[in-house]
């Protein structure tokens, strides 16, 4: 990959160097009304495209930083999240402590299917 980007960028340097080479015929640009300048064409095609590289770079340094702060963002609310987290299982415990502990209180009241079964029938005497 980094032979391609090596080429791409010879190959543009030398392309520009041509054109600038045959390209030197005088220019005049007009900013505002009563001001110019003239410059050759070349000069001006390479001072354009300066100012278009470092808008660029701008912008993607501006990206970048949007991006971090988005990440920090979603980095804190995922530590929030795990304390919430933590703080709802340590109330689960102690809920599931106290139930168990209430129900441990509770008078036993289960009856062996046994005794179900001969209060049913009939006492018969013999």
């Amino acid at each position: 990959m980094r032979q391609i980007n090596f080429g791409l960028i010879f190959a543009f340097g030398l392309i520009t160097v041509f054109f600038t080479l045959e390209n030197t015929a005088p220019t005049t640009v007009h900013i505002v009304p009563k001001v110019e300048y003239t410059m050759p064409l070349a000069g001006l095609l390479l001072l354009v495209g300066g100012i278009g590289a470092v808008t660029a770079w701008i912008f993607a340094a501006w990206t970048g930083l949007l991006t971090g702060v988005q990440l920090t963002s979603k980095a804190s609310e995922f530590e929030a999240q795990q304390v919430r987290i933590q703080e709802l299982e340590t109330d689960l415990d102690r809920y599931r402590s106290t139930v168990e502990t209430q129900l441990g209180l509770l008078p036993a009241t289960a009856v062996s299917s046994g005794d179900i079964d001969h209060q049913d029938e009939p006492a018969n005497s013999v």
